[in-house]
């Protein structure tokens, strides 16, 4: 019991220190300021201990940035670490049906270091302004073709200033004649859009393509499920992620975000609207018939209404029953005219018409239950039923619910490889957004996943590796927290000191009892071996008294049968009759040997 008070004073003595601690060295702080003169030497040595601290722990790891190179065959790269936007062409063209004033792609594009970098040299787009139109394009080393082969487009962006309402997708802008990057705009044909879009509490992340219809040649924008993962964090902790998505030859498709995949599908059965109609149609020119009956139930032509069914019944009547409260003013207006309200002085009854004070509840109500007439109050009329109607029945002319007849679809058509999609001979940033410094940086458009997963890790993975490095360690996050918070301290002592209370409490409370091995070893008797022996000396002890008392009375016995030896057939009368009293007694007197006859020599 001692050791356990001595645990609970020893805890609370370390986390009145801890507190106590930490508000000596704010105060010691405080007086170095105001004592600041007196104390200066002891100051510049305070100072100069401290520097030899610093310079002896052990610096962070530092990561040096290389800029990513291509390990394989690439259709586009680009790490924007020269420092210019050279073979990037910013748009110049105007927005259809738009005020001339927000028409134009003025928004400006910048390359720059990263907000708080922790890898000096490493560049990246930067979208500068904000509440503009921007547009920015660069053409593939040469077009991708889907053919065979996959299309892997990855790149990184980074909200520096969070995101309010705005996307960060990546336009992959359709071969054709007509393109021309100068005048890149949002009805330019683009054949694959993704990436990132938010506005209010909607989060989303787009994959949509443009697909051909081979019958009428016009395109439909075909957009994939929205992901079950929750995507509010890659908009909102302001650290750069990776996207990146990955289009199969066998119409399969993967979106995935830091490497880790957040959606997937197959462009046959995972887009909306699906990219092949249906085979069959409603026909547009079927008409319902004016005989269809659409009604399962109808009113019952054979009801009546009952003669006593009084329709003019009113739903409420008033309560005969009550009566006037004693004390209701009658003669009483429940409002009357404010006596001490005056008629403003520019008030011209010309104009304005007779003044007339403004009314006020009457003052003499207050007290009494009512004012003005009384009426009595209204109730529900027990003989209210309100309009009769015939009760409803099923309807023997129900036909269902009509529907137009199915006829073959005349647009139908069936492409069984949405992969083929028009060609891409560009890439584009056509953007709309109401927040600033959005970081764009390391494209890659290839189509093996390995170039792209070792782009990824000598672009993306070193930032990510330098932001690991930078953040302090949980030990040092705890006790930077606890340096603003000082009651952290008591927290973390109670945290690690209450589960070694715990395990020595029940390791120390309780009797120890000493083990079989050691009454082995020291041949001592064990517990239950002491009470069994001394249960043997107390039953042995009774036994020998028993002994000793029946041989004192054969003996007082034996005596007394040499002295009536000459009656000896009157005492074997008695003997018998003596036995049946004896042998009852046996049961009560537990065998006595005082009951007992004398036996015969």
């Amino acid at each position: 019991m001692e050791l356990k008070w001595l645990l609970c004073v020893t805890l609370l003595a370390l986390g009145i220190l801890a507190v106590q601690a930490h508000d000596t060295d704010e105060d010691n702080d405080a007086d170095d300021v105001v004592d600041i003169e007196d104390d200066l030497d002891d100051g510049i040595e305070d100072v100069e201990e401290s520097k030899s601290e610093t310079s002896s722990a052990p610096p962070a790891p530092k990561v040096t940035y290389r800029p990513p190179v291509p390990t394989g065959e690439v259709y586009f790269a680009e790490s924007f670490d020269k420092g210019t936007l050279d073979g990037w062409i910013l748009s110049k063209a105007k927005k259809d049906d738009t005020d001339d004033e927000i028409a134009k792609y003025d928004g400006k594009w910048e390359v720059q270091d990263m907000k708080d970098t922790k890898l000096p040299g490493d560049k990246g787009l930067v979208m500068v302004t904000r509440a503009k139109h921007h547009a920015v394009s660069s053409k593939l080393y040469k077009p991708f073709v889907f053919d065979t082969k996959p299309l892997i487009v990855q790149y990184e962006v980074n909200f520096q200033n969070g995101i309010e309402c705005g996307g960060a997708y990546v336009k992959l802008l359709s071969k054709t004649p007509e393109l021309n990057l100068d005048q890149f705009h949002d009805k330019t044909p683009y054949t694959i859009m993704f990436g990132p879009d938010k506005c209010g509490e909607d989060y989303k992340l787009h994959f949509i393509f443009r697909h051909k219809n081979p019958k009428t040649g016009k395109y439909e924008e075909k957009h994939a499920k929205r992901p079950d993962a929750d995507l509010k964090t890659y908009f909102t902790d302001k650290k750069t992620h990776l996207y990146t998505l990955v289009l199969n030859p066998d119409n399969s498709f993967e979106i995935l975000v830091d490497q880790t995949v957040v959606n997937s599908g197959n462009l046959l059965n995972d887009m909306s609207p699906p990219v092949n109609p249906p085979r069959e149609i409603e026909d547009p020119n079927d008409q319902k018939p004016e005989d269809w009956d659409e009604r399962p139930k109808i009113p019952d032509p054979d009801a009546v209404k009952p003669d006593d069914w009084d329709e003019d019944a009113p739903a409420k009547i008033a309560d005969e029953n009550a009566v006037k409260p004693e004390g209701w003013l009658d003669d009483e207006p429940e409002y009357v005219a404010d006596p001490d309200a005056e008629k403003p002085e520019d008030w011209d009854e010309d104009m304005d018409g007779e003044w007339e004070a403004p009314q006020i509840a009457n003052p003499k109500c207050e007290t009494a239950p009512g004012c003005g007439t009384w009426q009595r109050p209204m109730i529900d009329n027990p003989n209210y039923k309100g309009k009769w109607k015939p009760p409803m029945i099923d309807n023997v002319n129900y036909q269902g619910i009509w529907k137009p007849r199915k006829i073959p679809n005349p647009d139908f058509f069936e492409d069984l490889e949405p992969f083929k999609m028009t060609p891409v001979s560009a890439v584009g940033l056509e953007l709309w957004s109401m927040t600033s410094d959005i970081f764009f940086d390391n494209f890659i458009i290839c189509s093996e996943r390995a170039v792209a997963d070792d782009w990824a890790s000598d672009g993306w993975g070193l930032k990510k590796a330098a932001d690991g490095a930078a953040e302090p360690g949980v030990v040092g996050q705890m006790m930077a927290a606890a340096e603003e918070r000082p009651w952290l301290w008591v927290v973390y002592i109670l945290t690690v000191a209450l589960p070694v209370f715990l395990v020595i409490l029940f390791c120390c409370s309780g009797k120890k009892q000493p083990s079989a091995a050691e009454y082995k070893k020291t041949d001592a008797p064990q517990p239950d071996v002491v009470d069994d022996e001394k249960e043997e000396e107390k039953d042995k002890g009774e036994k020998e008294e028993e002994e000793e008392e029946e041989d004192t009375n054969e003996e007082k016995l034996g005596s007394d049968a040499d002295l009536g030896s000459a009656s000896q057939e009157e005492e074997d009368d008695d003997e018998e009759e003596d036995r049946k009293p004896a042998s009852e007694e046996e049961e009560t007197v537990n065998r006595s040997p005082r009951n007992r006859k004398p036996r015969k020599d």
